[in-house]
Order: structure tokens, then C-alpha cells, then sequence
């Protein structure tokens, strides 16, 4: 068969259609392009990475009315309103995003993270744990645990605390052994303001057995045992205590000295005293010396014991050891001066100097309060409070 030239007359014009159609298909998906990556997004950008918070916002919006089907630009916008305090508008946006039917999964969980944390900077702890507990099964489910564990304890609802600590635990991303034993005790304490001794026992036996070296369940036992009467147990509590946590000796020990003086232990207490005052003085350890009728044992330095006839010589003692507003003010308020009609004004002025200095304070926040926290009220934190007056600190 032969060639014939007037396909080339036919040929040529089509190709040449065919290439300009192919040349505007490739300007069509060009602005296509831009389109999903419009210029309001740019500026907002722009605006943001100059700390231009209001121009980025009104950018934003300009972009996410351009392109309502934008995923990122909606969650850009919702974090900028939550960075500003506009809680509401934040939770509109995310509201919005997971009202979507074409949203991904992964995007799903992503927005209803960001909308817990909505409702937990706008203060809506009901509408956050709601939110949070959605969270569960998916990527953000430790921070979710987490989030919740606050919000719980920050309530005071320390059941469903002890339930999402337990989570947490076994999660094996840290311990949350001493924090779930804070939750027991807490429990226990609710047990015995409503009358059940025996369920507040249980709870601080459970308490003890999941932090053993964990100060509180053994000092809340021994409290809750010397108001049963059981004080033989009550001093065998604390004397244990005073081997694994003997930093913590000045918080229990004037419930040390009751129980050892109900029991007739008081030699035994006495010496355990006299042994830890040595190597950490104290000055609630050395008044529950002073009401065991001893004395704080002299300092390395000098060798022999002071013997002192009465407690203001044990202040004196005391202040051997280490300097203390508070010894040197309780020593003067039994002395007699030369104007002795002055004396009180002296010693409320003296006083009151030293009230301060009896605080415990937050190593966390620095909150100070005249009663020990073993959660600061402050901070939330827990065991941030070391167990010494803000004067030995």
C-alpha cells in the first residue's frame, strides 16, 4: 500500500490541536495548584513567623473562605485562637472539622485532641473530660490519660484518679506507684471523715503495700491507729518508718512521742529520737524531745552530751546545732530581762518574725502554708514539699 501525503495535511493540524489542548490543560493545573495553596495562606504565614497574631488570623480566614475543604488551615486557625484566648471561636473550628465527613482518621484524632485542649484552656473540665475520654485507643491516648489524671485530681474525684494512674502504670511509660498510693490515702481520709475506720484501713493497708518506702500510708496509719486506741501499733508504725524514710521524721514526730508516751515506750523513743536529731537536727524533732523529757545531744565538735535541766536549755542546745530564729524565741519567752514590763511586747514582736519561718513551701511553686501539703495546692504537684520548715531549709 502505498503512502499517501494528504494524512500529513490532516496529521499536522491535529497535533498541533492536540498540543495546545495539552499546553492548556498544564495552565489549568497550575492555577489548580494555587488555588490550594493560595496567597492569604502565605501572608498568614508571614504573619505569624513576625509575631503578627491578628493579621495572621484575619489571613487565615481569608484562606479557609477561599478553600473551606483546607484540613491544615482550619487547624492553624484553631490553635491561633486558642494561643489568644479565644476559646470559643477555637472550638467552632474544631467542632467544625470533625462534623466532616470526608475527614481522615489520623486527622480525626488530631482534631479532637485539639478541641480537649480547647476546653481544658477555657477552663470546661466536664466538656474536656468528655473529650479526653474520646481519645482512647488512639495516638494521643497517654496524653489523654494524663490530661484526665489532672483534671480528676484537681476535683478531688480521687476513684477515677486512682483508675487512669493505674492506666498509666501499667502502660509502662513511668511509675505512678506513689501517686496511685496518694489516691488510696486521699480515699482513706473521705473513709474516715464518713465513720468507716475499718474501709479507711483497708485502703491505707493497699496504700502501703504499693509504695512501701512512701512516707504517707504508714504516717495516715499510725494516725488512724492511735484514734483506734492501738497504740503499741501506732509506735511500731513510725518506728519503721523512721528506717525507710527518716527525712521525714519531722513530720511525724510528735505522733511519735503520743504514741510512745500511751504505749510506755518512751526509752525507746527517746533514743530513736536522740540517734536521728544527730544526724539531721530538727527543731520538731527537738520538741518532741523536749516532751519526752531529753535532750538533743551535743554537737560532734564537743564530744560530751549536754545535759540540760530545763526545755529553754534545750533550745540553747539546739541552736548549737544549727542557728534558729524560732529555738532563740522560744528560749527568751521564758527568760527574765532587766525590764521585764517590756518583755511582752518583745517576745509578740518575736513571734511574729518567726511565724513565717514555720511555713512549709513548694519546691516546685514556692506556695507556702503553716500546714503540710502532700499536694500543693498551688502547683498540684505532689511530694513537693520537703518535710522542713522554711527556716531550715
Amino acid at each position: 500500500m502505498d503512502f499517501d501525503p494528504s494524512w500529513l495535511l490532516i496529521g499536522l493540524p491535529v497535533a498541533f490541536v492536540l498540543g495546545w489542548l495539552a499546553s492548556r490543560f498544564d495552565i489549568r493545573q497550575l492555577k489548580l495548584e494555587n488555588r490550594q495553596a493560595p496567597k492569604a495562606y502565605f501572608r498568614g504565614l508571614n504573619f505569624l513567623l513576625n509575631e503578627q497574631q491578628d493579621q495572621a488570623i484575619d489571613a487565615f480566614i481569608e484562606a479557609v473562605q477561599n478553600d473551606p475543604d483546607t484540613q491544615e488551615l482550619h487547624f492553624a486557625l484553631g490553635n491561633l485562637f486558642r494561643r489568644r484566648g479565644e476559646y470559643q471561636r477555637a472550638v467552632r473550628v474544631h467542632e467544625h472539622l470533625l462534623g466532616r465527613g470526608d475527614l481522615s482518621r489520623a486527622d480525626r484524632e488530631r482534631a479532637q485532641h485539639a478541641l480537649a485542649q480547647d476546653f481544658l484552656r477555657a477552663g470546661l473540665l466536664d466538656r474536656a473530660e468528655a473529650a479526653l475520654q474520646k481519645l482512647e485507643g488512639t495516638r494521643y491516648e497517654n496524653e489523654a490519660r494524663l490530661a484526665l489524671l489532672a483534671i480528676y485530681e484537681r476535683s478531688r474525684e480521687w476513684a477515677q484518679a486512682a483508675d487512669v494512674a493505674q492506666k498509666l502504670d501499667e502502660s509502662d511509660q513511668a511509675s505512678y506507684s506513689t501517686r496511685r498510693a496518694h489516691h488510696l490515702c486521699e480515699q482513706a481520709n473521705e473513709r474516715v471523715a464518713a465513720g468507716d475506720l475499718l474501709g479507711a484501713s483497708d485502703l491505707l493497708a493497699q496504700a502501703r503495700a504499693l509504695a512501701p518506702q512512701a512516707p504517707r500510708p504508714a504516717i495516715d496509719t499510725a494516725t488512724l491507729q492511735l484514734r483506734n486506741g492501738e497504740t503499741a501499733a501506732a509506735f511500731d508504725t513510725l518506728e519503721g518508718l523512721s528506717d525507710t524514710a527518716p527525712l521525714a521524721l519531722p513530720l511525724y514526730a510528735a505522733s511519735l512521742q503520743k504514741a510512745a508516751v500511751s504505749a510506755h515506750r518512751e526509752g525507746e523513743a527517746l533514743a530513736l529520737l536522740q540517734r536521728r536529731y544527730a544526724e539531721s537536727p530538727s527543731i520538731d524533732v527537738l520538741e518532741a524531745l523536749i516532751a519526752l523529757g531529753g535532750t538533743p545531744p551535743a554537737p560532734a565538735t564537743t564530744g560530751a552530751p549536754v545535759e540540760a535541766p530545763s526545755p529553754r536549755d534545750s533550745y540553747i542546745a539546739h541552736l548549737a546545732h544549727q542557728p534558729s530564729l524560732v529555738a532563740a524565741s522560744r528560749w527568751l519567752a521564758g527568760e527574765r530581762f532587766e525590764h521585764e514590763q517590756f518583755h511582752p511586747q518583745v517576745q509578740r514582736a518575736l513571734d511574729q518574725a518567726t511565724r513565717p519561718l514555720m511555713r512549709y513551701r513548694c519546691a516546685a511553686c514556692g506556695f507556702e502554708a503553716h500546714q503540710y501539703f502532700w499536694h500543693c495546692p498551688g502547683c498540684q504537684a505532689w511530694d513537693s514539699y520537703p518535710p522542713r520548715r522554711v527556716e531550715e531549709l
